[in-house]
C-alpha cells in the first residue's frame, strides 16, 4: 500500500485537503506532518482522526532530522507539500519565520526526498521512478496586476511582500530539483481560497464573525482591492489531479474566476446575514475601513486555462454558491 507525506495538513487548505484525499482515495496511506503552529487545529480533522489510513505527527518542516526519520520509517512514495507560513500581515512584522519556514523547510523537504529517492541526477533508485513532489505555492509571487490581464504559468515573479518573496523563492528551489537532478516536481499556484475551516483571521471568517457579534467590520483602505476567489474543494480536487496526472516539471495556475473586491465581498456577506439572521438594522452599517497595509497589492487573477485544457479541472463552485456554503458553516461553528 503507497503511503504518501503531506506537509500543513491541519491548516486551512490542507485539512480539507487531507479529508477529500482519504475519502477518493481509500488504497493510500496518509501521513500527515504539522508543527500546529497559531494557523494548525487538529479539529479539522475530527473526520479522519481514526481512519486507519491516517496518521498524525507532529513536528517542523525545518527539523530536518525528523524528516529524515519519516522517510526512513515510511518510505514515501509522494509529498504533497502545504506547509507555510502564509498570513501577510504577520510577514511584515516578522518575515525570518517566513524566510524559515517556507525557504529552509521546503528544501529541508526536497533534498531529503532526493536522497531517498534518486541515485544520482536523473536517476531514480529501482521502484521509486513515479515517485513525486507537489509544492504548492500562490499567485501573489506574481506581484500585481493592473485593471486587466491574467497571472498565467509564464508571468515573470515580482513578490511584493516577505510572504510572496519567501513562497518566490521555495517555488525556485522546486524548480531547480527538476532541472539540476531530474526530479519528478510540480507546483500549483492557486488564487484565494475561502471555505469552511479557514483560520479566523482572515477576511471573510472576520467578516461573519465581528458581524454576528456586533463588531466594526474592518475593510483595508477603501476596499477596491481585487482577488480571485477559489473555493477550497475545488482547489482541493485540483491539487489530487495535478498529483496523479500533471506533467513532471509543469506548473499549473488554479484559480476559480471570481474576482471580487473586497466591497463586493463585505456587501455580499452581510446581505446574506441580514436574510439568515436578521438584526434590528442592516449588518452593513458594521462596515470601517482602516487603514491599508504596506505593499498591498491592488488585484490577482489567474488564468486556468492550463489546467482546464491539459489536465480537464473545472471549478465547480461560483461565488454566490461558494460564498452560501461557507457562511452556513461558520455560523454553525460561531453559534456553538
Amino acid at each position: 500500500m503507497k503511503t504518501i507525506l503531506v506537509t500543513g495538513g491541519a491548516g486551512f487548505i490542507g485539512s480539507n485537503f487531507v479529508t477529500f484525499f482519504l475519502e477518493t482515495n481509500p488504497n493510500i496511506n496518509l501521513v500527515n506532518l504539522d508543527s500546529l503552529t497559531y494557523a494548525g487545529d487538529l479539529t479539522n480533522l475530527k473526520e479522519v482522526e481514526s481512519d486507519s489510513n491516517y496518521t498524525f505527527v507532529k513536528g517542523d518542516i525545518c527539523d530536518r532530522g525528523l524528516i529524515e526519520k519519516l522517510f526512513e520509517k515510511y518510505q514515501f512514495e509522494g509529498v504533497i507539500h502545504f506547509a507555510a507560513e502564509s498570513h501577510v500581515d504577520n510577514s511584515i512584522t516578522n518575515p525570518g519565520a517566513f524566510i524559515n519556514t517556507n525557504i529552509t523547510g521546503t528544501f529541508n523537504l526536497i533534498d531529503v526526498a532526493k536522497k531517498h529517492w534518486m541515485s544520482s541526477p536523473f536517476k531514480y533508485k529501482e521502484g521509486k521512478e513515479n515517485n513525486r513532489f507537489h509544492h504548492i505555492s500562490t499567485d501573489e509571487v506574481y506581484g500585481t496586476l493592473g485593471e486587466t490581464g491574467l497571472f498565467t504559468e509564464d508571468t515573470h515573479y515580482a513578490p511584493n511582500s516577505p510572504y510572496s518573496a519567501s513562497k518566490a523563492a521555495s517555488d525556485f528551489v522546486v524548480r531547480s530539483y527538476y532541472h539540476t537532478y531530474g526530479m519528478n516536481v510540480i507546483t500549483t499556484n492557486c488564487s484565494n481560497n475561502y471555505g469552511p475551516k479557514q483560520h479566523d483571521e482572515k477576511l471573510i471568517p472576520t467578516i461573519i464573525r465581528k458581524a454576528i457579534n456586533g463588531e466594526n467590520i474592518p475593510i483595508y483602505g477603501d476596499g477596491t482591492n481585487i482577488r480571485d476567489w477559489l473555493y477550497v474543494l475545488d482547489h482541493c480536487k485540483g491539487i489530487d489531479l495535478v498529483y496523479k496526472t500533471g506533467k513532471s516539471g509543469e506548473t499549473y495556475n488554479i484559480g476559480g474566476k471570481n474576482e471580487r473586491n473586497n466591497l463586493t465581498i463585505v456587501d455580499t456577506i452581510c446581505s446574506i446575514l441580514d436574510e439568515l439572521m436578521p438584526a434590528e438594522k442592516s449588518y452593513k452599517e458594521q462596515i470601517t475601513f482602516v487603514k491599508d497595509r504596506p505593499g498591498h497589492d491592488f488585484r490577482y487573477a489567474i488564468d486556468a486555462s492550463k489546467i482546464e485544457k491539459n489536465l480537464g479541472w473545472r471549478a465547480e463552485e461560483n461565488f454566490e454558491s461558494g460564498i452560501r456554503k461557507t457562511i452556513n458553516w461558520y455560523l454553525e461553528k460561531y453559534n456553538k
